[in-house]
């Protein structure tokens, strides 16, 4: 038996003398592609990998397949009960494919995801899923494209969980028409004064939801919403609360925040003025997180089939070429933050 000093990392070279095998069987027999070595050479180099050793060279072995055993998703982070549902249905989806899926977090950074995009080419996954808003005019779209299609050019395969602003396969939320039947419904239930608290209009998802609501109530003969800009964020749901109740609330028996997230920030800022949410104001949101069940009064929303959409984006990756766009339906759930007024 050959002794490996202990300052030296093991090698192919190594196992395969170890086995009395050439080097091409060793790599065939530890690489996955064994059936072309008799079961007895394949039996002997992962005998002599265990007893020397061996640690393969992953980076190495991803270059010679072309891709390795992983899949990866990008979401905008992992405080925000959107992005977790997505990677829990990823990830039943990435083990019922027998892969591993790693996750990168961008904290809604454009140049971040970018960087994150140029990393994972190295690393070949089999598929690189990015979850999460658009920003309109991102000035790293152009070199997002590139990288993306040069990793897909290489074999790589893509899926965006976002608007179809970018030339690869896309599962886009239909953000707009979820708005739109959310206000109808809340029209039919005698709301007719409402507050929409929203986030930046460079946010493509705040935008088209912000849209979709107000042209809506539009085209039900009301006035416009009373528009309450902020952050993209539970803390923005409950600044803008705070604001429009220090400026008067003018009639507003309604504020929908177009996030599930922002609307629980809502409900916080309207408890803490003494205000009943559900009570004195409805409440809706857009999403339907789990904790929108959970929150007192709970809470109406638009529902987006997280779990489902996590799980369809590795499965078209993975068993499909295509650059084209799936628009996935909402729903409208009415609870407790909504009665009934009129």
């Amino acid at each position: 038996m050959e002794q490996v000093p202990e300052h030296r990392r093991v090698t192919l070279h190594d196992v395969a003398r170890e086995a009395g095998v050439s080097y091409a069987t060793a790599s065939r027999a530890l690489n996955g592609s064994d059936r072309s070595v008799r079961r007895e050479n394949a039996d002997r180099v992962r005998e002599a990998a265990a007893r020397l050793g061996y640690l393969p060279d992953l980076p190495a072995q991803a270059i010679a397949k072309g891709s390795n055993g992983t899949a990866a998703l990008v979401v905008n982070g992992i405080d925000d009960p959107y992005f977790v549902t997505i990677a829990a249905g990823a990830t039943a989806a990435a083990e019922e494919a027998g892969i591993i899926l790693t996750l990168a977090v961008s904290d809604h950074s454009p140049e971040l995801e970018l960087q994150i995009v140029r990393t994972l080419r190295g690393q070949r996954p089999r598929a690189i899923l990015i979850a999460g808003t658009r920003v309109a005019g991102a000035p790293t779209a152009p070199d997002l494209i590139a990288e993306l299609a040069a990793y897909r050019t290489a074999g790589g395969r893509i899926t965006l969980l976002t608007q179809p602003e970018l030339p690869f396969a896309t599962l886009a939320v239909d953000n707009y028409g979820g708005a739109g039947q959310l206000a109808e419904a809340l029209i039919g239930l005698g709301y007719r004064r409402f507050a929409l608290v929203h986030g930046d209009d460079r946010l493509l998802t705040s935008r088209e939801r912000r849209l979709g609501f107000t042209d809506a109530v539009h085209a039900a003969g009301l006035d416009a919403p009373l528009p309450v800009p902020t952050t993209f964020s539970r803390d923005g749901g409950e600044e803008a609360t705070r604001r429009l109740i220090e400026t008067g609330l003018h009639g507003v028996e309604a504020i929908v925040a177009v996030t599930d997230v922002m609307a629980i920030g809502v409900q916080s800022a309207l408890r803490a003025a003494g205000l009943a949410p559900g009570r004195d104001v409805g409440v809706a949101g857009f999403d339907d997180i789990a904790p929108a069940q959970d929150v007192t009064p709970t809470l109406t929303t638009v529902r987006v089939p997280l779990h489902d959409l996590g799980r369809r984006a590795l499965h078209l990756a993975l068993t499909a070429d295509t650059t084209e766009t799936i628009t996935v339906p909402t729903s409208v759930i009415v609870r407790n933050s909504t009665p009934k007024i009129r």
